[in-house]
């Protein structure tokens, strides 16, 4: 373990009860993820497939980037997407507690990835005053995706804590 991550564990880790989720942050930092998230054992798991956004521009030449927004449009809209998702579940954003996004380069900035419209959009819902949850997050470019003009594709865990059935009375 690196001197970083042990101290990341001995400083930011949120106090919790043993039935609730813990959520261990990056020291001094305003960065919308968590470094560890660690999940009890009387917990609903729900694990949201990779989602695509949906068209912004229905006008935009079909399967094309500006038919579907730059990196934070589609970001915005992959969350929502999700959000409604996890409604339909019991769940909110805030019980998300892994997420992997997978961006394409954007020929705008040269093939790289639009790292900063992903932050753009997800801090809006990440780590936010109106939802302070923050969970682990991986980002990484990749060659090509299922849609085209996609940007992106974002794919989530959520976990809830179960309260157990109350213990029956022996007669």
């Amino acid at each position: 373990m690196t001197g970083f991550m042990l101290l990341a564990l001995q400083f930011a880790t949120t106090v919790t009860h043993a039935d609730e989720i813990k959520r261990t942050g990056i020291p001094n930092s305003t960065f919308p993820i968590s470094l560890a998230v660690s999940i009890p054992a009387n917990t609903k798991i729900t694990f949201i497939s990779g989602t695509l956004a949906d068209v912004s521009n229905p006008d935009a030449p079909k399967g094309s980037i500006e038919a579907y927004g730059d990196t934070q449009t589609q970001a915005t809209s992959i969350i929502k997407k999700i959000e409604k998702l996890l409604a339909n579940e019991g769940l909110t954003l805030s019980d998300v507690v892994k997420v992997n996004v997978f961006l394409v380069g954007d020929p705008k900035l040269d093939g790289k990835m639009d790292f900063n419209g992903l932050n753009a959009a997800y801090s809006q819902y990440f780590g936010s005053p109106d939802q302070p949850n923050k969970p682990v997050r991986t980002a990484l470019q990749v060659a090509a995706l299922p849609m085209p003009g996609g940007l992106l594709e974002i794919e989530m865990t959520a976990a809830k804590v179960v309260t157990p059935p109350p213990k029956k009375s022996k007669k």
